[in-house]
């Protein structure tokens, strides 16, 4: 089994954010690490409503599902965690716009996220056959 780093393409040159990948791709099927409203060109987060933190944070997924090969369309499964869980139905408005479609199966849970962001979301995506 080999297994391919894929990273978001505006990530800052060799900036290296923890002991992970933005996303690996094995076996058809791209795994893309938990993502938040960063910007990538400067490793920083970028603080703001759920609607622009859910939006930013998509965005950041797109690109690194775009960089392993597939789009938003292909995405099968995302897991979600909200600082605050009264936030759900704000974020989720954001959330259904990116995905066209058939939704991804989701679990959205309340969790303690640091920085101060707002949402973090991971997926795994099945990238089509070249």
């Amino acid at each position: 089994m080999d297994k391919i780093r894929i990273d978001n393409p505006a990530r800052a040159a060799g900036f290296v954010t923890g002991a992970f990948s933005d996303g690996v791709l094995v076996d058809g099927f791209l795994f893309v690490s938990g993502q938040a409203s960063v910007d990538f060109t400067t490793s920083r987060f970028v603080l703001g409503s759920i609607e622009e933190e859910t939006d930013r944070t998509l965005e950041n997924i797109k690109a690194i599902v775009e960089a392993g090969g597939a789009s938003m369309k292909d995405v099968v499964k995302c897991t979600v965690h909200l600082s605050d869980i009264n936030d759900f139905d704000r974020y989720n408005e954001v959330y259904a716009r990116h995905f066209p479609g058939t939704k991804p199966a989701r679990t959205t849970v309340q969790s303690v996220l640091g920085k101060g962001i707002k949402v973090e979301i991971d997926c795994i995506v099945k990238v089509p056959p070249k």
